[in-house]
C-alpha cells in the first residue's frame, strides 16, 4: 500500500485543505484513517478551521468570476484531460478506495470508472447545455431562455462511495461554470486528497484558476459551515435521511439550493412468472455487494407466496457459499463494514429485529479470528418478517437482507412503496402486464424502476436520486446539469415600438 499512497502522493501526515495546487496549514482536529481491511492506520489529515475554511471560499469567489467566462466546450476540454488523468491512476485509485473504504477490488476499479465516464459525459454536455426559443405575443419581439452558472458548488460525499459521488456533481459543476468545494467523508479522507492531487496536475497544466476545484477535510462542522454559508448557492449532499433533514433545513433557511441523496430501503418483487435464475443473481449481489453499504442495496425482498419457499431455499443455499475478507483478494464476494460503529448498528438492528418477531434463516455475527482483525467483518443475515415491523421501516446500512411474502401484484406494489424512502425498486417478472403497471403512476414511487435487473448498479446516463425521505435530488446524467445552474429568460425586442403589458398607454 506504500507503494500506491506515493504514486497518489499521499503522505503519513497530510495537510486536508487546498485550492488546487496549494495546501493550507490548519489548526482543525486531525483525521485518521483507519483501513477497515486489517485494522491498519493508513495515514493522518489535517482538517480544515474556521480561518482557512473561508479562505477557500474567498478564492473559491475569485476563481468563479474567471472560471465562468471560458466557453463551455474548452471547459469540457479540461474534464475531458480529467478522465484521461483518471484513467492513468485507475488502478492505484482504485485500490485505495477498496482498502480505504473496504469495497472489493473489482469495486474499486469499478467506481473509479464511474468517475471516467462521467467526465465522457460531460465532455458531451458541454457543447448541449440548450435553452429554449419561444415565440412571443408581441410583434417584432423574440424570447428565449438560457442557462448560467450559479457558482460555488458545495459537495459533501459519503464513504460508501468516496470518489465517484464527488466526480458525478463536481464534472457537471465544472462543464456548467461552476466551481467546487468538496468535503470528503470524514471515514475516507485520503481518497480525497488523491483525487485533487489527479484533477490540481490537470488544471496546472490548463492554467485553470487556483480555486475552481477546492478541499475542506472534516466533520460535521466543516459541512455544517458549508450548508450555512450564504456564499454557496448549492449544496449537493449525499448520505443519511437525518443528516439530509438538518442540511436542507439550514440550506433552505437562507433560500439557498440543496441537491439531496439520501437513504434508501429498497425492494426487489419477484413473481411467480420471473426467470428465478435473473432474480437470484439480482437479489444476491444487490443484497451483499459493498457489505450491504449502498444506498441501492437490496434490503427488501417481496416474494410471491407460490415459489417463497422454494426461492428461500435456493436464496439460504448461496448465502452458504458466499466468501467473506480481504476485498483485495478477488476470491472474496464480501468485505468489512466501514468501522465497529458499523458493526454495533448492524449487532443492533439483528436484536431489534428478533425482538420485533423477525426469523432468522440465516444467522448473523461478528466474524473474528485469522484475517478478520480489524473487528469489521460481519455475516450477511436473511430474516423473515412483516413490512410493517420498526427495523424494516429503518435503513441498516449492513447486509441484512429482509425477506416477505405477497399475493397479488396490488399487495407487492403496496409493501414496497410502503417505506419512508423512495430510491430504487425492482421486479422480476417475464410477464408484460406485470412490467408495466410497475412502471406506471401506479407502480413504484421510486427514483429509479427496474425490470429484471436488480436494485444496484444505476448507469452515469440516467438521472439518479430518489423522492420521499430520499430527497428528492437528482445527480449525474440525463437533465440532472440543470440543478447546478440558473434559467435566465431574455426577451429583445427588435421592431420600432414598444407595446405596454395590459394595453397601457401614455401620452408622450
Amino acid at each position: 500500500m506504500q507503494e500506491i499512497l506515493a504514486k497518489l502522493k499521499i503522505s503519513s501526515h497530510n495537510k486536508g485543505v487546498s485550492t488546487g495546487t496549494q495546501w493550507f496549514e490548519s489548526k482543525g482536529p486531525a483525521l485518521e484513517s483507519f483501513s477497515p481491511v486489517d485494522g491498519h492506520l493508513i495515514a493522518t489529515v489535517a482538517s480544515a478551521d474556521r480561518h482557512n475554511y473561508d479562505m477557500v471560499v474567498t478564492k473559491a469567489q475569485e476563481a468563479f468570476a474567471e472560471w465562468r467566462k471560458l466557453p463551455a466546450p474548452k471547459r469540457g476540454d479540461i474534464v475531458r484531460q480529467v478522465g484521461d488523468a483518471l484513467r492513468q491512476y485507475k488502478e492505484p485509485l482504485g485500490r485505495l478506495v477498496s482498502y480505504e473504504m473496504g469495497k472489493s477490488l473489482q469495486e474499486g476499479y469499478g467506481e473509479v470508472q464511474e468517475m471516467i465516464d462521467i467526465c465522457d459525459f460531460a465532455v458531451g454536455l458541454s457543447r448541449q447545455l440548450y435553452g429554449l426559443s419561444m415565440h412571443s405575443e408581441r410583434p417584432g419581439h423574440r424570447m428565449y431562455e438560457q442557462w448560467h452558472p450559479l457558482g460555488i458548488t458545495g459537495v459533501i460525499s459519503a464513504f460508501n462511495f468516496p470518489v465517484a459521488v464527488w466526480s458525478w456533481n463536481s464534472m457537471l459543476a465544472w462543464v456548467c461554470g461552476n466551481v467546487c468545494i468538496w468535503k470528503p467523508s470524514e471515514k475516507t479522507p485520503l481518497c480525497g486528497i488523491a483525487c485533487q492531487n489527479i484533477v490540481s496536475e490537470v488544471f496546472a497544466a490548463n492554467n485553470v484558476p487556483e480555486g475552481v476545484s477546492c478541499l475542506v477535510q472534516g466533520g460535521r462542522e466543516v459541512g455544517e459551515w458549508l450548508a450555512a454559508d450564504t456564499r454557496i448557492p448549492l449544496v449537493s449532499a449525499t448520505g443519511s435521511t437525518r443528516m439530509g433533514k438538518a442540511l436542507s433545513k439550514t440550506v433552505a433557511e437562507r433560500l439557498g439550493r440543496s441537491i439531496l441523496e439520501l437513504g434508501g430501503n429498497n425492494a426487489i418483487i419477484i413473481s411467480q412468472h420471473a426467470d428465478l435464475d435473473i432474480a437470484m443473481v439480482g437479489s444476491l449481489f444487490g443484497a451483499v455487494g459493498t457489505a450491504g453499504q449502498r444506498c441501492t442495496t437490496t434490503r427488501r425482498l417481496v416474494i410471491h407466496e407460490s415459489i417463497y419457499d422454494a426461492f428461500k431455499q435456493k436464496l439460504v443455499s448461496a448465502y452458504g457459499q458466499l466468501k467473506i475478507g480481504n476485498p483485495l483478494d478477488p476470491n472474496n464476494h464480501v468485505g468489512p463494514l466501514i468501522d465497529k460503529d458499523a458493526v454495533n448498528m448492524y449487532l443492533g438492528a439483528i436484536e431489534k429485529c428478533r425482538a420485533q418477531g423477525g426469523n432468522f434463516v440465516v444467522e448473523g455475527g461478528l466474524l473474528d479470528g485469522n484475517g478478520y482483525e480489524s473487528g469489521c467483518y460481519v455475516k450477511p443475515c436473511i430474516a423473515e418478517v412483516t413490512n410493517e415491523l420498526a427495523i424494516v421501516q429503518h435503513e441498516t446500512f449492513a447486509p441484512i437482507l429482509y425477506l416477505m411474502k405477497y399475493s397479488t401484484l396490488d399487495e407487492a406494489i403496496a409493501i414496497q412503496n410502503g417505506v419512508p424512502q423512495g430510491l430504487s425498486s425492482s421486479i422480476m417478472t417475464l410477464n408484460m402486464r406485470e412490467a408495466e403497471q410497475f412502471l406506471s403512476a401506479a407502480g413504484s414511487d421510486c427514483g429509479i424502476a427496474n425490470v429484471n435487473i436488480g436494485t444496484s448498479g444505476a448507469e452515469i446516463g440516467g438521472a439518479f436520486g430518489g423522492e420521499k425521505e430520499t430527497g428528492g435530488g437528482r445527480e449525474s446524467g440525463s437533465d440532472a446539469w440543470k440543478a447546478y445552474m440558473r434559467r435566465q429568460t431574455n426577451t429583445i425586442n427588435w421592431s420600432t415600438q414598444l407595446p405596454l403589458a395590459q394595453g397601457i398607454k401614455f401620452n408622450i
